[in-house]
C-alpha cells in the first residue's frame, strides 16, 4: 500500500516535475501517490498548507521566508523540501509599450538577452510609474524587477507600480491597457503573445542566472513529525527532474502538462519555454534562449533564503539580522540531503549563489 500524498500546484511549467512524476509513476516507485490539486492562486495555496488540507505545494521560493517574517497573512510556519526550478520567468509588454519602446529605437530581438538596453529601454518608454504585473507579492519575480529596475536608476517604489494578477489572466490585463508589463513564469508570457496582447522583452535569467524560482514547500512541524513521506518525495521530484533533463523527454513532457487537468493550453506553446525557443513577438520574431528554466538544482540554499530575508526586510522597514536568521531557518538542507543519500550514486548539484547583470552578487550582507 502508498501512501497519498496531496500536493498544491499552480499551472505553470515549474509544475513539470510534480506532473511528470505522477504521469511517469516516480512517485509510486518511492511507496508513495501524489494527488495534485490546482489551486487558483499563490494565497490559496499557501493557505492550503498552513491549514492542512494539502502536505505540500509548489510555492514561490520567497513564500517560506515570508510566512516566517509575518507577511502576508497568518499560518502555520513553512519550510522549503527541495528546489524544484530555477529561472523559468519572462518580462512581457503591452502592445502600447512595445510600440513606445521600438520608437525609441530598441530591437527587441537585438535586445532579447541584454538586461542592460531591455531595462533602459522600458525605463525610457514609461509615461509615469510603470505598471508591472507580479503573480504574488512575496515572488521572485518581485524582487528581479526591484533589483534589475532600481539598479539601472528607477526611483522605486515611486516609479514602480508592481500589481498583483494571477499568471492566466495577465494577457488580459496587458490587452485591456491595465498593464505596462508582466513579469511572470512560462507560459503564461507566451500566451500573451500567442493571443497578440503583448512582446516579451526579457527573460529572467538574464537578470539573475539561476535564480531559486519554485520550492516544494510544506508545514514545518511536518519535517521533523513525519519525514519519512518527505523523503520519498523528494527523491520522487529527483528523479522527475532528473527525467525532464534528457532533450529526448522534451516531446512527452509537453504532452503531460497540456493536459486539462494540468496547464490546459496547447503544448506547442510549453514546449517554447522547456527549449528555450521562444516566438517574442506577434510579428513572429523568434529568439533561443540557454537554460531558461533548470529542474536540477535541488537543494534549499540557505544563502539564497538570506538573501531573500534581507531583500524584505529593507523593502518593509523589518530588522535584517532577525530576517536573515528567520529565513534561513525554512530551508530543511538537512532533510533534502539524507533524502537523497539514500540513492546509489547520487552526486549532489552544486548552486552557487551567482551574479546579477550588474554584477552583483546574490548573497546576504554580513553579520554586523
Amino acid at each position: 500500500m502508498t501512501t497519498k500524498m496531496p500536493v498544491a500546484f499552480l499551472p505553470l511549467i515549474d509544475a513539470a516535475p510534480l506532473i511528470v512524476a505522477v504521469e511517469l509513476g516516480f512517485d509510486r516507485a518511492e511507496g508513495i501517490t501524489l494527488d495534485l490539486r490546482r489551486a487558483h492562486s499563490w494565497s490559496s495555496l499557501r493557505d492550503m498548507v498552513s491549514f492542512g488540507q494539502v502536505t505540500a505545494a509548489q510555492m514561490l521560493s520567497p513564500m517560506p521566508v515570508a510566512t516566517a517574517l509575518g507577511l502576508g497573512g497568518t499560518g502555520a510556519p513553512l519550510a522549503s523540501m527541495a528546489v524544484l526550478s530555477t529561472n523559468g520567468e519572462i518580462i512581457g509588454v503591452s502592445n502600447d509599450m512595445a510600440t513606445r519602446i521600438r520608437g525609441n529605437g530598441h530591437s527587441f530581438g537585438d535586445g532579447f538577452g541584454d538586461a542592460h538596453a531591455a531595462g533602459r529601454a522600458l525605463i525610457a518608454a514609461a509615461d509615469g510609474p510603470l505598471r508591472i504585473a507580479v503573480p504574488f507579492p512575496f515572488s521572485m519575480h518581485a524582487e528581479l524587477l526591484y533589483h534589475w529596475l532600481t539598479a539601472l536608476g528607477l526611483p522605486a517604489p515611486a516609479a514602480l507600480d508592481i500589481r498583483t494578477v494571477p499568471p492566466p489572466l495577465m494577457a488580459g490585463a496587458l490587452a485591456a491597457g491595465e498593464l505596462d508589463a508582466i513579469c511572470v513564469g512560462e507560459p503564461w508570457g507566451s500566451m500573451a503573445v500567442e493571443t497578440g496582447s503583448g512582446a516579451l522583452l526579457l527573460p529572467g535569467c538574464a537578470v539573475w542566472p539561476g535564480a531559486p524560482e519554485k520550492v516544494l514547500g510544506v508545514r514545518a512541524e511536518l519535517a521533523d513529525a513525519n519525514p519519512e513521506p518527505l523523503r520519498a518525495m523528494i527523491r520522487t521530484l529527483w528523479r522527475a527532474g532528473e527525467w525532464l533533463t534528457d532533450p529526448q523527454s522534451r516531446t512527452t513532457a509537453c504532452a503531460f502538462l497540456a493536459q486539462r487537468d494540468y496547464l490546459d493550453v496547447p503544448a506547442e506553446v510549453i514546449d517554447r519555454a522547456l527549449s528555450g525557443h521562444f516566438t517574442i513577438t506577434p510579428r513572429g520574431e523568434s529568439r533561443i534562449v540557454p537554460d531558461f528554466v533548470d529542474f536540477t538544482r535541488y537543494t534549499p540554499q540557505p544563502d539564497h533564503a538570506a538573501w531573500i530575508g534581507e531583500r524584505l526586510a529593507a523593502r518593509l522597514g523589518l530588522d535584517r539580522t532577525t530576517a536573515r536568521a528567520a529565513a534561513v531557518a525554512t530551508c530543511r538542507t538537512d532533510l533534502h540531503r539524507d533524502a537523497l543519500l539514500a540513492i546509489p550514486g547520487y552526486v549532489p548539484h552544486e548552486a552557487a549563489m551567482g551574479h546579477s547583470f550588474d554584477g552583483q552578487e546574490f548573497s546576504p550582507a554580513p553579520e554586523e
